[in-house]
């Protein structure tokens, strides 16, 4: 009886010795898969920066400083060699040279003005005719998340392909609302991160305190939430512009200097999931806000400023491209976003203020984006410069919303009520630009209770 138990614990460890292996190749097969995919993509991007630069007549570009603080090229971090710039473009001055005095102006010519700029030189044209999207309800499910009884429906928006039929475009988006109420509720829509084979979100420190999660502090607050993934109808990279929304529209050509880039697009898929939510009776599509990290920060401060049926925005980390005043040189420069690595998220000519203009050149910043989401409510979140480095700029972002002020007061509302950066975890937030530091690292997860308290002023 001893050999056959034998026997058979020795087939067991053969076949989970076996199962290991077969996973551990699995795993570097699919590894060895995707770094080849990223390899392609990276060379087809090269091609179309290499393209669009041709169009520009540009030789060169000046190249872009480094986030590594070792290297010999590292981003400036100097607060006192910041302020190389002289002035800024007044968000309230006309380009006649008029003085904005009125909300009237402001709304008829100004805005105007500057909404052109943007489209022109920064972030690029939507086309006037995009396809229409059609909403399909994939699966509802009852569930709970924590001890919260919930509704989540699966979604897809058809994007109709029929003029090209060559690429197929669909929206990803999943809503959640709270199961146990009987009225409308606000909804916050997160640009949602896909993650590459293998990525782990590194764990919490041992005996950290076990925190709510924001769809917990969300749900918590009678409040829905939404995940709108942006990489499913726009890819995050240079090749994907002959493909996705922009490609289908271009169908499958290469785009012109002032079409419109990926934070555009995915700023378009955020309106279009607003269209669904105003035909979901558990949605109060009057109360939407927006929220996005880094990147996707800056796609949800691009989407507020052009979606005026974004009620608040929760701006976190969107350095430059995003809040941060893109004149100042200090960490992530305009050079960087001009690069082959970056370049799709804007305009085409965006790309000629790394070479042969300067930003200075740039007949807008980032405080007129700020600007654009007015009088609606903006909350810029930023992590510590110990923890989350100095790339994004805290300092610079806090210029951004202390900048659009003057618009804000223009139009009746609060500006941040100092001119002075506060210290970290000091939240300006009695106005309706608000501002917080928080001691954490990459991420709004310290900021979602300031923030959800910020927003509940609004949505009493």
């Amino acid at each position: 009886m001893k050999k056959v138990a034998g026997f058979f614990l020795f087939q067991c460890m053969t076949l989970c010795t076996l199962h290991a292996q077969n996973n551990v190749a699995d795993s570097l097969k699919r590894d060895s898969i995707w770094r080849a995919n990223m390899k392609a993509i990276q060379q087809e991007s090269q091609a179309d920066h290499k393209k669009m630069l041709e169009l520009l007549h540009i030789d060169s570009l000046r190249p872009g400083p480094s986030g590594d603080p070792e290297a010999p090229n590292a981003a400036n971090v100097d607060e006192s060699k910041a302020t190389t710039y002289t002035s800024l473009p007044d968000p309230l001055v006309l380009k006649n040279g008029e003085k904005v005095t009125d909300a009237k102006t402001w709304w008829e010519k100004r805005r105007p003005e500057i909404v052109e700029d943007f489209d022109r030189e920064v972030y690029g044209r939507v086309p006037q005719e995009v396809p229409k999207v059609t909403w399909e309800v994939k699966s509802v499910t009852s569930e709970a998340v924590g001890d919260i009884p919930v509704v989540t429906k699966k979604l897809v928006g058809h994007v109709d392909n029929s003029a090209y039929p060559s690429i197929n475009v669909d929206i990803d988006l999943t809503l959640t609302t709270p199961a146990n109420v009987t009225t409308p509720v606000p909804v916050i829509v997160e640009f949602g991160f896909i993650f590459p084979p293998g990525f782990r979100m590194p764990a919490s420190p041992p005996g950290a305190p076990k925190e709510l999660s924001w769809q917990q502090q969300v749900l918590a607050k009678g409040y829905g939430y939404a995940i709108l993934i942006p990489t499913s109808f726009q890819a995050d990279n240079g090749a994907g512009l002959t493909k996705g929304i922009i490609g289908l529209v271009n169908k499958g050509q290469s785009r012109k200097p002032d079409d419109w880039g990926t934070l555009r697009a995915w700023a378009w898929g955020a309106s279009r999931a607003i269209d669904y939510f105003e035909t979901d009776k558990a949605v109060d599509a009057k109360r939407i806000a927006i929220e996005g990290l880094s990147r996707y920060g800056k796609a949800a401060i691009v989407a507020m400023a052009y979606e005026p049926r974004i009620a608040i925005g929760f701006i976190g980390s969107s350095g430059a491209g995003g809040a941060k005043i893109l004149r100042r040189t200090f960490g992530e420069q305009v050079e960087n976003l001009a690069s082959s690595a970056e370049y799709h998220w804007f305009a085409g000519n965006f790309i000629k203020y790394a070479g042969p203009l300067t930003p200075n050149d740039l007949p807008v910043d980032a405080h007129e984006l700020v600007a654009l989401c007015a009088p609606r409510p903006i909350f810029i979140s930023v992590g510590s410069p110990k923890v989350e480095g100095n790339w994004i700029d805290g300092k610079g972002l806090f210029l951004g919303g202390l900048y659009a002020g003057p618009v804000y007061k223009l139009l009746g509302k609060k500006d941040l009520g100092t001119d002075t950066m506060p210290p970290i975890e000091t939240g300006l937030t009695d106005g309706d630009i608000a501002f917080r530091q928080h001691a954490g690292g990459h991420t709004t997860g310290p900021n979602w209770p300031t923030f959800l308290s910020f927003a509940e002023r609004y949505w009493k």
